[in-house]
């Protein structure tokens, strides 16, 4: 969810986004960007500290922590020091200066997400069951109809990742991030690679889609 009432800069954040294979929602005002809040249940808000209305960023902030524990990076053309303290006392958990690179705001995005999603994996069941795929965590095996699978170390985790995004359609550098590691360097064509070799491993029952132009999404 972005939050920001400067549309040069909403639409700039927005294509950047979508272009990684995130699905963005916008509000240009705290009230409208608590409302779509609460409608769509993001993983993350970008929110502008500097909101028009009477519910600027830094009262939003304060009223999403006081409800949820959402991940939030605030945006603003303050960059006092005052002002930052202020935000990540409010409970953001990451500050970014106008102007800003996107490419950083992404990156900065990717790590939170990463904390954040890794605390939502813990609590995940040790089984993942797909169509006739079972997928033991705690063992690192997986079942076809019962039969054992052998999967190499990047394969399973590889599945894990897409099974515990199951229906969220991921770009292969999101791909990359979960499960080579964000400082991985290479071809990002290596996770086609490993996709084929789990298609043809796990046959018709892997209901993995190709997305064109983003990546891949498991159903």
């Amino acid at each position: 969810m972005l939050v920001e009432d400067d549309p040069n800069i909403a639409s700039l954040v927005d294509m950047y986004l979508r272009q990684e294979g995130y699905r963005v929602y916008q509000a240009v005002d705290g009230e409208t960007g608590l409302d779509r809040i609460k409608q769509h249940r993001p993983k993350l808000v970008i929110l502008d500290i500097g909101l028009s209305g009477e519910l600027d960023g830094i009262e939003m902030c304060r009223q999403l922590r006081a409800a949820s524990d959402i991940p939030i990076i605030m945006l603003t053309a303050r960059d006092s020091e005052i002002d930052r303290i202020l935000g990540l006392e409010l409970g953001a958990d990451d500050y970014m200066t106008k102007p800003f690179s996107p490419r950083e705001l992404v990156a900065r995005i990717r790590a939170v997400l990463r904390r954040t999603d890794g605390a939502a994996r813990a609590t995940q069941p040790p089984i993942l069951n797909i169509r006739e795929i079972e997928v033991d965590i705690a063992r690192r095996e997986v079942r076809l109809g019962g039969d054992p699978v052998s999967l190499t170390t990047r394969e399973f985790d590889l599945l894990q990742y897409l099974a515990e995004n199951l229906g969220l359609a991921l770009s292969r550098r999101q791909l990359l991030d979960g499960v080579w590691g964000y400082d991985w360097v290479g071809d990002e064509r290596t996770v086609d690679v490993h996709v084929l070799q789990l298609r043809k491993k796990l046959g018709d029952a892997l209901k993995l889609t190709t997305v064109r132009g983003v990546g891949y999404r498991l159903d």
